[in-house]
C-alpha cells in the first residue's frame, strides 16, 4: 500500500501529472487510507492467532489496484516472507474460469446451454437418480427425467455432488470409484464411464447441488473444441489475459513461490493430495473443478475481465451479454442452496455465487455482487455497481469461511466513497 500512498503524495504536490497515475489517486480516493491500513494489522492479529502462516490481499476499483499486500510468510514454518507474486492453490476458483471456457464454445455456436451433453458424452445417456423408497426405510434407483444439459453444469444442477456431500450409497460408489482422482489417475474417459454407473443426488435441473458438475464440464469442453482443457484454456483466456503466473501445474522456480498450510490444517493432507500440483503426465483428466494455482495479481486480471464485461486491456474474451447471463441468478425456484461457499442471500449464475438482496448476507456488498472461493482459503469479489474486484489469497482450509467474510467486511469498511 505504501507504493499507492507515494503516489498520491506527489499527485497531490503537483510533482507528477500522469493521466493513468490520476485514475489510480482518483480510485484510490474512494478508499480511506486510515482504513486500508486496517487490513494489514488484521492480517498481522489473524497471523499472531496461527488462522494462516501469511496472505496476500488485493482491492481494485474502477481498474486500478488501490490496495495490494502481502502479509506473513509463505511457509508455517516462518521462514519465507510473502510477496505479492506468491502462488496459491486456486481448488474452487478453477470452477469460474473453466465456466468461461465454456461460454466461449456456446458463443461460437459449437454448444448450446440447452444441449444435453450426451450430444458429446454418451456415456451419460442412461443415467439414474437415488430417491428413497415409498415407505422411507431404504433407497432406490430411478431413470433420469431428462439429460443433464450444459446449463445443468456450468449452474451445478446435473444432480452430481461429491463424496462428502452425498448420500451414503452415492458417497461409498464415488470413493470406490475414485471419480475424483484422489487415490489414482483417472483419464477423461473413464471419468465419465464410471459417473454413469453411479446414480444421481436428485433430478437433472431441479436442484443446486455442489459437486463434480464444473469436472465433466471441462471434459465437455475438451470433447467440443478437440483441445485439452489446459491447453484450450491457455490459449484463449490465460495468454490473452496476460495471466502469466496461472498454471495447471507448478513447477520448477516457481515451486518456490507456491503458498503453503499449516500441518495441523486437519483437510490439508487430504486437499494437496486431490489438487496436486507436481508435473502432470496427461494421464488424469484436467479436474475443472480445483486443478488450477494462480497468484492475487492473476486472478484480478480475469476478474478484472468478467467486470468489464468481458474484454481487459482491449482484448475480449466474452461478449457484454454473455457475462450478464453468467452473473444473473439461474438458481431461481430451484431446490439447494449456496449457503456452504456464500453465506446467505445468494443464488448462483454460470460459474459464480450472485447475491440477490441488501439483507440477508453476512457482510456488506450490492445486489449483483458475484464470488466464489477455494477450499485452499482464496476467495473473489467482483462488485458490478461500485466497479470493485477484491481477492484473497491464503493457504488455510479449516479457517476458510471466517477468512473468506472477514477480507469482504474489510473491502467494504475501507471504501467511503
Amino acid at each position: 500500500m505504501k507504493q499507492f500512498q507515494f503516489v498520491r503524495s506527489l499527485l497531490a504536490a503537483g510533482i507528477v501529472a500522469l493521466a493513468p497515475m490520476t485514475a489510480m489517486a482518483d480510485a484510490a480516493d474512494d478508499f480511506s487510507d486510515e482504513r486500508l491500513a486496517r487490513i494489514g494489522e488484521v492480517m498481522d492479529r489473524e497471523i499472531e492467532a496461527g488462522t494462516f502462516p501469511g496472505a496476500v490481499t488485493l482491492i481494485a476499483r474502477d481498474g486500478e489496484i488501490v490496495h495490494l499486500e502481502a502479509h506473513g510468510h509463505l511457509d508455517p514454518a516462518g521462514t519465507t516472507t510473502m510477496e505479492t507474486d506468491a502462488v496459491f492453490r486456486a481448488f474452487s476458483m478453477t470452477k469460474p474460469v473453466v465456466s468461461a471456457a465454456a461460454m466461449i464454445l456456446v458463443e461460437e455456436g459449437r454448444m448450446a446451454l440447452r444441449d444435453p451433453v450426451t450430444q458429446w458424452m454418451p456415456e451419460l445417456a442412461e443415467m439414474t437418480v437415488l430417491v428413497r423408497n415409498d415407505d422411507d426405510t431404504d433407497w432406490e434407483e430411478v431413470p433420469a427425467a431428462s439429460p443433464i444439459t450444459v446449463m445443468d453444469l456450468l449452474r451445478h444442477t446435473s444432480g452430481l455432488g461429491y463424496a462428502n456431500n452425498t448420500p451414503e450409497p452415492i458417497s461409498a460408489a464415488y470413493v470406490e470409484a475414485d471419480v475424483e482422482s484422489r487415490t489414482s489417475d483417472v483419464s477423461p474417459e473413464e471419468l465419465l464411464t464410471r459417473l454413469a454407473g453411479i446414480p444421481l443426488v436428485h433430478q437433472p435441473g431441479t436442484t443446486w447441488h455442489y459437486g463434480m458438475s464444473t469436472d465433466v464440464l471441462g471434459v465437455l469442453v475438451e470433447r467440443v473444441s478437440g483441445q485439452r482443457l489446459d491447453h484450450f484454456i491457455a490459449e484463449r483466456i490465460l495468454e490473452p489475459l496476460g495471466m502469466e503466473d496461472t498454471f495447471w501445474q507448478v513447477t520448477g522456480n516457481n515451486a518456490a513461490r507456491l503458498a503453503e498450510a499449516f500441518e495441523t490444517d486437519s483437510q490439508r493432507e487430504e486437499a494437496w493430495i486431490w489438487a496436486r500440483v507436481e508435473a502432470d503426465p496427461g494421464l488424469r483428466y484436467r479436474l475443472g473443478g480445483a486443478a488450477l494455482s494462480t497468484t492475487a495479481e492473476d486472478y484480478y486480471r480475469f476478474a478484472q475481465m468478467i467486470l468489464d464485461q468481458g474484454e481487459l486491456d482491449g482484448v475480449r474474451i466474452l461478449a457484454p451479454k454473455t457475462v450478464d447471463l453468467m452473473l444473473a441468478d439461474h438458481t431461481i425456484g430451484l431446490a439447494g442452496d449456496t449457503f456452504g461457499t456464500t453465506g446467505p442471500g445468494y443464488g448462483f449464475g454460470l460459474g459464480f455465487g450472485v447475491r440477490r438482496h441488501d439483507g440477508v448476507s453476512w457482510v456488506p456488498g450490492s445486489v449483483g455482487d458475484a464470488m466464489w472461493a477455494g477450499a485452499g482459503g482464496t476467495v473473489f469479489t467482483i462488485d458490478p455497481e461500485e466497479e470493485i474486484v477484491g481477492v484473497f489469497m491464503a493457504a488455510a482450509l479449516d479457517p476458510r469461511q471466517h477468512t473468506r467474510f472477514l477480507f469482504k467486511t474489510l473491502l467494504y469498511g475501507a471504501l467511503v466513497d
